[in-house]
């Protein structure tokens, strides 16, 4: 494996499964995909570790989807406070006649 390679994460996906069924050995599918056992072995742990996320009602990425349109809602809050505030203070206010 050159250094620095890059894998999809299809790729990986496909070789954790595998080690993760248990029909061959991780000798035999580090030759087979021309791994290192290690690598197959830290995929295979990522996997375990994440894979009860596939069936949760949020995934990771709508996770930093929402994070990202919160921020930006707070921010434009921000703006429209501060606008608030100019308006208040170069606009004045007459006061009200009592009509009664």
């Amino acid at each position: 494996m050159p250094k620095g390679k890059r894998f999809s994460g299809q790729f990986k996906f496909k070789v954790a499964l595998e080690v993760a069924k248990g029909t061959k050995t991780l000798a035999e599918l580090a030759s087979e995909f021309s791994l290192h056992p290690s690598q197959i072995s830290k995929w295979k742990g990522h996997l375990i570790a994440e894979g009860a996320n596939l069936f949760s009602s949020t995934t990771a990425q709508q996770k930093r989807e929402q994070e990202n349109l919160q921020t930006d809602l707070y921010e434009q809050i921000g703006r429209l406070q501060m606008e608030l505030e100019w308006l208040k203070k170069s606009c004045p206010v007459t006061p009200k006649a009592n009509v009664l």
